[in-house]
């Protein structure tokens, strides 16, 4: 059976109890749609950015590590900066050794979480395949476990733990928007939910792996800029995560930049929430018109991560 036929709403269940004691159950918050300026519908949003090291990735390095056998070498992994502070956080919790790559595009707030987890970091590439291309040459040469960020079964079964949790939490829920980068978190919640909800796949117009990906009818190269560069944008959606978003991903929407920061803007002035910009590409999605829930739809959308320094907009507003 292939990994793609194994990720299953029972395995990430199995998933969800081997890490249940070592990530937080993350909050939903209530909010009003009119809050934001669009008409006045119930909206959930569900922080994943209170997540340990500050975003889901940590979902995903913990069923890694406590669901493959660990080499003395340790782990390794090649992010855009989540998954990479995620690696290490799990690895110096459970006592192994970790070495992150990462481009020079990913955030300092990025860094410096890596950093003050204990990791070896090593900074080197424009993006993230560079990164990844040097962290496949350090485990050909050291024999340590690769983590991969996105296409590989047990992170996409620590990821799909989201959309467990958050059923738990909003049973009566119809639509989530998630943002989309290597497609490892919507094709663990697509793959949880299996059609019973819409999954709405949200992604930078500058970075768009997931509709290039259904339009040529599997994983292609597509373009790996914008603003939220160093999270989503890996340059081609997994070929693992593909024909899980093809079975039970309703549709793909696109959005700009300056939605992005403007979704950015009002997470934080409506509801003190700091989100970076990868994460607040869901609400952009709503805020842009990208998406447009019909009449009684219960929608949610997906924050996160919340790795950033956010400056200019929360000083903006003091």
């Amino acid at each position: 059976m292939s990994d793609a036929r194994r990720i299953t709403p029972e395995a990430i269940a199995e998933t969800g109890r081997r890490i249940a004691g070592h990530i937080r159950r993350t909050p939903v918050l209530a909010v009003s749609a009119g809050d934001f300026g669009l008409a006045d519908f119930p909206l959930t949003l569900k922080l994943e950015l209170t997540q340990h090291s500050g975003s889901f990735k940590v979902r995903g390095a913990f069923a890694n590590l406590l669901g493959r056998q660990l080499p003395a070498a340790g782990v390794a992994a090649a992010s855009g900066g989540n998954h990479g502070a995620a690696v290490a956080f799990a690895a110096r919790r459970l006592g192994h050794r970790a070495r992150v790559f990462v481009p020079e595009i990913s955030s300092p707030a990025k860094i410096a979480r890596i950093r003050g987890y204990g990791a070896d970091l090593v900074v080197g590439g424009k993006l993230y395949a560079e990164a990844l291309a040097a962290c496949e040459a350090y485990v050909a040469r050291s024999g340590a476990l690769a983590v991969h960020a996105f296409d590989e079964r047990e992170t996409i079964l620590g990821q799909g733990t989201v959309g467990e949790e958050l059923e738990a939490q909003v049973p009566d829920l119809d639509t989530l928007l998630v943002a989309v980068g290597g497609g490892g978190l919507i094709a663990g919640i697509a793959a949880w939910y299996a059609g019973r909800i819409k999954v709405v796949g949200v992604e930078p117009r500058l970075a768009p792996t997931l509709g290039m990906a259904l339009a040529a009818g599997g994983p292609v190269d597509a373009p790996a800029g914008g603003i939220a560069a160093d999270s989503l944008a890996p340059r081609r959606i997994g070929t693992l995560v593909y024909p899980i978003v093809r079975a039970h991903v309703a549709q793909a929407v696109l959005v700009e930049d300056e939605a992005i920061v403007a979704a950015q803007r009002a997470l934080w002035e409506v509801a003190r929430i700091v989100a970076e910009p990868g994460a607040a590409a869901p609400l952009a999605a709503l805020l842009s018109r990208a998406y447009v829930p019909a009449a009684g739809e219960r929608v949610a959308v997906l924050v996160s991560g919340g790795n950033t320094t956010a400056v200019d907009f929360a000083a903006a507003a003091t």
